[in-house]
């Protein structure tokens, strides 16, 4: 399994409890497809830098996960399919270096 990280923008009209289920949806997935979530990390309702959609705002989210590669298409045709979703993007982050 390899580390990735799924940035996760949902609509900012959708109420925080919406915002919430949305996350659990997607976190929920990774289990179902084998994978394993590390972190999850909310970090509010943030203004764009421009219109997406006709939105001005979303509540953006970062998932740290693990998961096979083969299941990736999957986790990403689902969040292509989803209304909630503004925008994502799942990267491979680089390895983190510790300085003492």
């Amino acid at each position: 399994m390899r580390t990735y990280e799924l940035m996760l923008i949902s609509h900012g009209t959708l109420t925080d409890d919406a915002v919430t289920a949305n996350v659990e949806r997607f976190t929920n997935l990774i289990g179902q497809l084998g994978g394993a979530v590390d972190r999850v990390d909310h970090w509010g309702k943030r203004e764009f830098a421009y219109e997406i959609d006709h939105q001005r705002e979303g509540y953006y989210t970062v998932i740290d996960f693990q998961i096979d590669g083969d299941q990736l298409p999957e986790l990403e045709r689902q969040l292509r399919l989803t209304d909630a979703v503004v925008r994502h993007k799942v990267v491979q982050p680089a390895a983190r270096v510790r300085h003492p």
